[in-house]
């Protein structure tokens, strides 16, 4: 990864805000901008250097994992606010921007309480627009996330039973996943039977497969700290008119989202593609969410799909689509992938089945 290039990208945003100095404290920007991957520690980056705030727990880690990085490890006893607020001073910054974001008004107070003459500005967004666009190693561990993902899900619906629960698919999902490479699962595995499929984000729970005709199932893989994010219904009884003019429609309007994936295309523009087809069909009102969102270190990044975020697609951007329609009392119907914004159109980096007779599982 080149740390180096991400920070010197960044510093050419900071200079913009007229701050002499960014402290980044999100946990996740901290580590796309310089490997770390503790927690509890801030990067301070000025336009010629940067320094890594930690604490003892961290610097043989730091030096495993950033090597020559500068590093200010705390000792016993002192607290990050005070850490920060030493170092700042040594650095004569008067004039420091910080994430709105991640850092609490409590921590921001007792900086400036140490530091009264120190100006401080909020910024939001700095990192993660730059993280919006992945680089190709980072595209390769996306892949690598992808291809454990799916895999994962193969062994699993091979073996669905109606005796089993969603508490037990849920965890034997996320067991294939670290049994092949993966960290674990990217976010608390979906697994949702008949009705409670009606829920778009339901927690598994001891229903069972043979209580409801279908299985929504909501995972991904983490794998060297990049996730995926996939969707796909399994169907575990005959195909019901209803059901199959469901699907149907959601896995048009998936499609006619994708097709409209390019850069230069607003997140709008992506969204109303689908919403046109579902809405067209009746089940405009059932649709009640954003068609997806962009994700890489974590689940949920920018860019935001959705009817109101005019955000352009660019080149390298990585996107779920994820079109739903939710029928409270008898169930509902997501089809998930992942895609690439390429410099000409788009690339679908998932592969898992999606037509309906493919989901049949018994």
């Amino acid at each position: 990864m080149d740390y180096a290039g991400r920070r010197e990208k960044l510093r050419k945003l900071l200079k913009k805000t007229g701050a002499e100095a960014l402290l980044v404290t999100s946990e996740p920007n901290v580590t796309y901008l310089t490997g770390f991957t503790g927690d509890s520690s801030y990067l301070l980056l000025t336009p010629e250097s940067e320094v890594l705030l930690s604490d003892g727990r961290y610097d043989t880690q730091i030096s495993d994992e950033c090597p020559g990085l500068e590093m200010n490890i705390r000792k016993s006893g002192i607290l990050i606010h005070q850490q920060t607020a030493h170092v700042l001073r040594a650095a004569k910054i008067s004039r420091l921007a910080i994430e709105a974001e991640s850092m609490s008004v409590a921590t921001r107070d007792r900086i400036a309480e140490k530091l009264p003459k120190l100006a401080i500005f909020q910024t939001s967004g700095m990192v993660e627009f730059l993280r919006q666009v992945k680089d190709k190693e980072e595209l390769e561990l996306i892949r690598g996330a992808i291809r454990i993902a799916e895999k994962s899900f193969a062994t699993i619906r091979a073996s669905v039973s109606p005796v089993q629960t969603e508490i037990q698919i849920a965890e034997e999902l996320e067991r294939q996943i670290r049994q092949l490479g993966g960290e674990g699962p990217a976010f608390p595995t979906i697994v949702a039977v008949g009705p409670r499929a009606a829920l778009p984000h339901a927690h598994a729970t001891s229903a069972r497969v043979g209580d409801g005709g279908l299985i929504l199932v909501d995972w991904g893989a983490q794998w060297q700290l990049y996730k995926s994010d996939l969707t796909r219904v399994l169907v575990t009884a005959k195909i019901s008119t209803k059901l199959r003019r469901v699907y149907e429609v959601v896995l048009n309007a998936q499609v006619q989202a994708i097709a409209a994936v390019r850069p230069g295309v607003p997140t709008t523009e992506i969204d109303a593609a689908a919403r046109q087809v579902i809405g067209a069909a009746g089940f405009g009102r059932r649709f009640n969410h954003g068609i997806g969102h962009g994700f890489g270190l974590q689940i949920h990044e920018a860019p935001r799909m959705s009817g109101k975020n005019p955000a352009l697609l660019k080149p390298g951007m990585v996107i779920t689509v994820e079109p739903g329609i939710y029928l409270p009392g008898w169930g509902g119907i997501r089809i998930e992938d992942d895609i690439l914004v390429t410099r000409t159109g788009h690339e679908v980096l998932t592969s898992a089945a999606k037509q309906l007779e493919e989901m049949v599982v018994y």
